[in-house]
């Protein structure tokens, strides 16, 4: 398990760092190669995950891998909750916080929703199966063998908000304590939440597929309901603690009933 994550994140920012160099990445550079940068984090978890299961588990590993991405027969309900889920709750503490005027949204106004959903399905998609290659791949189902749904969700989701740290790290993100409240709010409090959710969900189908939805559906969720959301400061951070509350609350109450589940 250490291997893995150290092999995922030298594979994931060691590209960023040889191609943006080290320190904050400029909003310059973003805009003429923000696609590479997101390329290169990619590579880490979707790299890693394979060589660790191929080294591991050998052939057994990798067909197994293979049986749980191709696992579509499961029931129905499990597909509404990973398609759902992240949309729902989304639209929930938005219009819940636009009834304050300084928070409200400009996504309910925003044009260009066609355009940012086959956006945000097509990076949902690609990121999901990079990603979860790794995260749900490999490592989640090594901590659920000696940790509960809710255990190996928190320590995997912490990390996994860690690994998102170069793209949002900016020049005053250490000079600033605003700065660095919002950089936390973005990495560790809803990113863990999430976590559990998506291994309480592999637990209970033992699909990859469904997961690698999940993840996509969070993706496109964002494009579509947080990209035109012009918030900044104090805004960003109540509304990025109120999502994150929800998704807590859904993931204690679902890692709970898994654990009773079990003792049974």
């Amino acid at each position: 398990m250490a291997i893995y994550l150290v092999l995922t994140f030298a594979i994931s920012w060691g590209a960023i760092v040889a191609a943006f160099g080290l320190g904050p990445i400029s909003a310059e550079q973003l805009a003429t190669r923000g696609a590479f940068l997101y390329v290169a984090l990619l590579l880490g978890p979707s790299i890693a995950g394979l060589v660790m299961l191929g080294l591991a588990d050998g052939r057994a590993g990798l067909s197994d891998y293979r049986r749980r991405l191709l696992a579509w027969r499961v029931a129905p309900h499990w597909y509404a909750i990973a398609l759902l889920t992240a949309p729902l709750t989304l639209v929930v503490v938005l219009l819940g916080l636009s009834a304050v005027p300084e928070l409200i949204p400009s996504v309910f106004v925003a044009e260009g929703l066609g355009t940012r959903l086959l956006s945000g399905v097509g990076a949902g998609l690609a990121v999901a199966l990079c990603e979860e290659t790794g995260w749900t791949g490999f490592a989640a189902p090594r901590l659920r063998e000696r940790h509960s749904v809710l255990v190996t969700g928190l320590v995997l989701g912490v990390v996994w908000g860690a690994w998102h740290f170069p793209p949002f790290w900016e020049g005053d993100t250490f000079t600033r304590p605003l700065a660095f409240g919002l950089l936390l709010a973005r990495l560790l409090t809803w990113l863990p939440a999430f976590r559990v959710l998506l291994v309480w969900v592999h637990d209970r189908t033992k699909s990859l597929l469904v997961v690698i939805l999940m993840h996509a559906s969070l993706v496109a969720s964002q494009f579509v309901l947080i990209v035109p959301f012009d918030f900044a400061g104090t805004g960003a951070v109540v509304y990025i603690l109120v999502w994150a509350a929800v998704l807590w609350a859904i993931a204690v109450v679902v890692a709970r009933g898994s654990s009773a589940a079990r003792a049974r």
